[in-house]
This record gives C-alpha cells, sequence and structure tokens, in this order.
C-alpha cells in the first residue's frame, strides 16, 4: 500500500487527505500537524459555489451546507456616506448559473466537517503533535523530518503547511512572506447583542479611504462576524494580538452612522497583519508539492483562500489515481493545472483591496459610478471565472 504524507492538518491538509483518500483505494494518508489537537481558530469563511462544488467531490458538501449561512446578496456600500455603491443578489438567477450557493461559515465548522470525514476514514491516519521541518528523497521515496528527528517515510509528501511553509521555505526558498501593510481586526459576537434592524443576511462591506469593513453572520446565524481593515503601513507581520476596543474604533474616524453602530458592537477584537507571497512557477521538487497558502498565500479581498485549497485537494487526489511510478509526473501535472488560476486569484485580490476597497477622492467617485453602472448579470459576468469554475475529481 502505498503512503502519502501531508505535513498540516489544517482545512487544506485535511481537504487534501479526504481527496486523496476517497479517489486512492490502495493508498494511505498520513497527516502530521505540529500541534498537540486537530483543531482550527478563528472566525468566519465564505464560501463561493466553486468551494462547495469542491466539498461535494469531497464527500462533505452536505454537513457544511448543514452548518452554513445561505447569503441572500453581497453588498458593497460607501463607508463614509452610508450610500449603497452596488449589490449582487446570490439567490434565484446567482444559483442557477453557478450551480451552488454562497455561504459563510464559521472556520470551526468547516474544519470539523472535513475533521470528522477524515476521522471516519480507514485510509487516513491523523498524527498530532508531528512538525514537519524538511524533507530528503531519492527515487524511490520521500521522507518528512520533524523537529525531534522522528522520520515518515511515504511516496510523496504534500506540503499543507501555510504561509509560512517549511516544505515551502527548503522547495522554493522565497523568504518570509510579504507584508501588505494592511491591519485587519477582528471580533465575534452574539446576534442577539444586535439590533434587529442591521440582522441583514448578506456579506456587507463597507469602503472607504485606506479601510474597508466587513460583516456577516455565522454559526447558523447565531453570531456575527466582524472584519475592519485599516492600510495603515503596518510593516510586521501579527497574529491574533488581543486589541483594545476604543484603539479599533479609532483607526476608523471616517465611518458613516450605520456601519459605526456595528463596529461599535464588536468585543474581544484581535488583530492580524495581512501577508501574501508572489505567484512562483514551481510547487514541486520531485515527489513534493505544495498546497493551499503554501503554494499560494493571497489577501482575504477575495474571499477565496480557503476555496482555492479545497480546489488543490480535489485535483491533487484525482491525480495521485495512479500506479507509484508515476508520482512525480502526476504532481508536475498538478503543479501545471493549478498554477495559473491561482495566480490569477491571489494578483485580483491584491488589486481588489486596493482599486475597489481602499480608494479616496476621485478614484472612489470613479469606482462608485463603475459599479453602480452594473446590473446583477454584469456581475455575475466578473465573478463567472472564479464562482463557476468546477474542478474534475
Amino acid at each position: 500500500m502505498a503512503e502519502i504524507l501531508i505535513a498540516g492538518g489544517g482545512i487544506g491538509g485535511l481537504a487534501a487527505a479526504l481527496g486523496i483518500a476517497r479517489n486512492n483505494s490502495g493508498h494511505h494518508v498520513t497527516v502530521l500537524e505540529r500541534r498537540d489537537a486537530f483543531s482550527e481558530l478563528g472566525a468566519g469563511i465564505q464560501l463561493g459555489p466553486n468551494a462547495f462544488h469542491a466539498l461535494d467531490r469531497l464527500g462533505v458538501g452536505e454537513a457544511v451546507r448543514e452548518r452554513a449561512v445561505h447569503i441572500d446578496e453581497l453588498r458593497l456600500m460607501d463607508g463614509t456616506t452610508d450610500k449603497r455603491i452596488a449589490v449582487m443578489p446570490l439567490t434565484g438567477g446567482y444559483r442557477e448559473r453557478f450551480g451552488n450557493p454562497y455561504a459563510v461559515v464559521h472556520r470551526g465548522d468547516l474544519y470539523q466537517a472535513l475533521l470528522d470525514a477524515c476521522r471516519a476514514a480507514p485510509a487516513v491516519t491523523l498524527a498530532a503533535g508531528f512538525t514537519v521541518t524538511s524533507y530528503e528523497q531519492d527515487a524511490t521515496g520521500v521522507t518528512a523530518v520533524t523537529d525531534t528527528g522522528r522520520r515518515f517515510t511515504g511516496t510523496a509528501l504534500i506540503g499543507a503547511d501555510g504561509i509560512r511553509s517549511a516544505i515551502r521555505r527548503q522547495l522554493v526558498g522565497d523568504g518570509e512572506p510579504r507584508v501588505s501593510g494592511h491591519t485587519i481586526y477582528r471580533s465575534v459576537i452574539p446576534m442577539e447583542l444586535v439590533p434587529e434592524e442591521l440582522r441583514w443576511n448578506t456579506v456587507t462591506l463597507w469602503a472607504g479611504p485606506k479601510w474597508h469593513f466587513v460583516h456577516y453572520p455565522i454559526a447558523g446565524g447565531t453570531h456575527l462576524n466582524l472584519a475592519a481593515t485599516r492600510d495603515n503601513g503596518a510593516r510586521d507581520a501579527v497574529v491574533g494580538r488581543p486589541a483594545e476596543r476604543a484603539h479599533v474604533l479609532d483607526r476608523f474616524p471616517e465611518l458613516g452612522e450605520t456601519a459605526r453602530r456595528l463596529l461599535e458592537l464588536g468585543a474581544d477584537w484581535k488583530e492580524w497583519v495581512l501577508c501574501d507571497r508572489d505567484p512562483v512557477d514551481t510547487w514541486t521538487d520531485g515527489r513534493v508539492a505544495l498546497l493551499g497558502d503554501a503554494a499560494h498565500p493571497m489577501l482575504q479581498y477575495a474571499a477565496q483562500g480557503a476555496c482555492m485549497a479545497l480546489e488543490d485537494a480535489v485535483v491533487i487526489g484525482s491525480l495521485l489515481d495512479a500506479p507509484e511510478e508515476d508520482t512525480v509526473q502526476r504532481l508536475e501535472k498538478y503543479n501545471a493545472e493549478r498554477h495559473d488560476r491561482t495566480a490569477r486569484t491571489q494578483l485580483v485580490a491584491r488589486e481588489m483591496g486596493t482599486r475597489l476597497y481602499h480608494p479616496s477622492g476621485p478614484e472612489a467617485q470613479a469606482r462608485n459610478a463603475m459599479m453602480s453602472a452594473l446590473s446583477a448579470d454584469d456581475l455575475y459576468d466578473k465573478v463567472a471565472w472564479l464562482h463557476g469554475e468546477r474542478v474534475a475529481g
């Protein structure tokens, strides 16, 4: 029985394990997670129709739909004037065109669906407490080396160990992630604290000069996810640092009345400085390949980071349904099939952060005029390349 190793037990790593296990009756997968337990931190996450298509291929689509809030609209608002700029309906014609809903879910709920499926799969072993720091390989196999010197050998190694991937460091060697200069503040609050007139079943984005504010319901509608981002030139990466409520409110003095009412509801804020990397052409080295944020980390502005990892998992699972001697060629094909789409998404996410969410003055006025002139069908056409993808698996 062929042994496939996965470094990293996050969303991408578990999805890859499912993709391989479901397509390969003769393969066994071992997921090596650095933490002492398989768990997921974080708050809300947006899932486009392309993500649900991938989740269906992985066998967990229904489980995630049950945990998700199916959103009615995406709204782009002028955050300083409270005026609506553009609305993209997500029911009716949208679902007919793209074949699946647009939904939001607590990251932990998505993770739990993947974790439950992995635990139920005989071909998957979940091994916590193992930090993979490097790899060695020859013509017959690859060995994942951990920080304690423990070694795991298989026919392939998938690096799904995130934006600061140790596997990427050895394979690509492109140093630390690029610090975007944008700081995001996140809070999750009970929906019962939100005034009834503000309990919208939408993903709403308030755009302002060098900032934006997003909110949407999660956890079956029982909580509201708040995320406010400021282009403040931050130079150092920050991950989940507590932030005082007064500090967060002070960062967004230009907010209009409605958006400020929502921001003021936030509590127990945490902050991150957003990072990504430039696209690279090659994610493979013989029997080793990267997946998800280890391969193509992107800013949150296209709401597609997790969606791309789920697509990766479907593709790599289908391609590794092959004899062991074809492993290197199959990984190279995976790289080739996924590269252009993920690179485009990385760059579009950056562009959205500057041209769509954060302009000011005449540039903001031009944005408002351009976006407000688009019909629902126009908006669907613009996202079709992203939301309409149905990866084969």
